[in-house]
């Protein structure tokens, strides 16, 4: 499995508020940490039922993690660096994570560290045609007394790739699966 990581925290680059809200598509942060019934909420999950899996087990009990936002998606597009998978289609997702202890979401060297060794973990898996990259972005933690910090979280990719659009799903999901290994597995040593 392909892996990587890149932290973006220039003026122009994206960046998370928590919580946040698009109430006129629909959707906000749910906060499935302490509250996993929620999760019947989030579309992309009940649609994709190996997403709503990664979801449960990144706000478990067992993970340092929580998810903030996430998507899916199939492309035909495929940027060059993606020819070495000689697919006509990709299937991919994207979970922004945040770090569950407070503290540790204003520590870009635990950002770092987490990304760093996903990315290790992730490269000695088995050789498919799946990739992950994780981001380091900012993000605005807005507390309820009208008070905001500024900090960082975490957003994963995740692309499956295949010959048609059922071989790129297979692939990301088992990309998917690798991942939420290697993040629980981390969070045992954290």
């Amino acid at each position: 499995m392909q892996a990587d990581y890149a932290v973006e925290l220039g003026a122009q680059d994206e960046v998370l508020e928590l919580p946040w809200a698009a109430h006129d598509q629909g959707l906000q942060y749910y906060d499935l940490k302490r509250h996993p019934e929620l999760l019947a909420e989030v579309r992309e999950a009940q649609a994709n039922p190996e997403l709503g899996e990664f979801l449960a087990a990144m706000n478990s009990p067992a993970s340092i993690l929580e998810t903030a936002k996430c998507d899916v998606w199939s492309s035909t597009e495929m940027n060059p660096e993606e020819d070495i998978f000689a697919a006509a289609v990709k299937f991919g997702s994207y979970v922004d994570l945040i770090l569950s202890e407070q503290s540790r979401r204003f520590s870009l060297i635990d950002h770092e560290d987490l990304t760093r060794n996903l990315t290790g973990l992730l490269k000695r898996a088995p050789d498919i045609p799946a990739s992950a990259e994780f981001l380091i972005r900012r993000c605005y933690y807005n507390y309820d007394n009208d008070r905001m910090q500024d900090g960082f979280y975490i957003t994963a990719y995740v692309f499956g790739y295949g010959d048609d659009e059922n071989r790129a799903r297979k692939q990301w999901a088992v990309g998917l699966k690798l991942l939420e290994n290697a993040m629980l597995q981390l969070s045992k040593h954290a």
